[in-house]
């Protein structure tokens, strides 16, 4: 199978999940996954249809933008360093990423530095599982509103990565939780937050996350094939 075949599929499976949830398929955004990808394979994902690329390192995305441009949004979708947040600021539309007030705040002077009002989402850790990122699910309210007072940043939504399973029904109670959480936090209609974007969902539970609410879902193994 070609990238171009998968990523069809992909897309025509997107739009499946959204009309099984009574929702019109251009709400849910695909970031093409690109982690290890090559330019090449890159451009044919392009010349397929993505539109936004996903990348877990500033440094390997560093290198891709120089060398291919603007030719997409660009999503930083793994863990940063606050130390790296001077690049992500520059590189990246929107950063999923964030899970602490330390780096918000950084995230925040950085992007004073470039005139720029930098796009994130809050990471949740639904499952509180140690080795995972994110923030507790008890205090994502309270590090929205303590980053929401930064001027520099601007909160768009939430994040979350459940805990790994062959079965795609078991990540469905993780994505309903941070749904449930969303919709709290949006009722607080806290200045300058919106909860428009749900990030959460990979190649083998984005079809369930969509059907949970996701906006965003994030798609690399499914149109590329293992390479990790």
């Amino acid at each position: 199978m070609t990238i171009g075949t998968n990523f069809k599929t992909v897309m025509d499976r997107i739009a499946a999940a959204a009309k099984r949830a009574n929702r019109d398929p251009a709400s849910v955004k695909l970031v093409t996954v690109t982690k290890t990808v090559s330019r090449e394979g890159i451009r044919e994902a392009l010349s397929s249809g993505a539109r936004v690329l996903g990348e877990n390192r500033v440094q390997e995305a560093k290198e891709k933008i120089e060398q291919l441009g603007q030719v997409a949004g660009w999503h930083l979708i793994g863990h940063l360093q606050t130390n790296k947040a001077k690049y992500a600021v520059k590189l990246f539309d929107l950063i999923h990423s964030v899970d602490n007030l330390e780096l918000a705040a950084e995230i925040d002077k950085q992007a004073a530095k470039l005139g720029k009002v930098q796009d994130v989402l809050i990471e949740v850790s639904i499952a509180g599982e140690a080795a995972k990122a994110g923030v507790g699910i008890d205090d994502a309210a309270s590090l929205v509103r303590q980053a929401a007072t930064l001027r520099n940043i601007r909160i768009k939504g939430l994040m979350t990565m459940p805990p790994y399973s062959d079965n795609p029904e078991a990540s469905r109670p993780y994505f309903r939780k941070l749904k449930e959480l969303s919709s709290s936090i949006e009722k607080e209609n806290i200045p300058g937050v919106s909860m428009a974007e749900l990030s959460m969902g990979m190649s083998g539970d984005f079809e369930v996350a969509i059907e949970e609410g996701a906006t965003l879902v994030r798609v690399g193994t499914a149109i590329f094939g293992e390479r990790f």
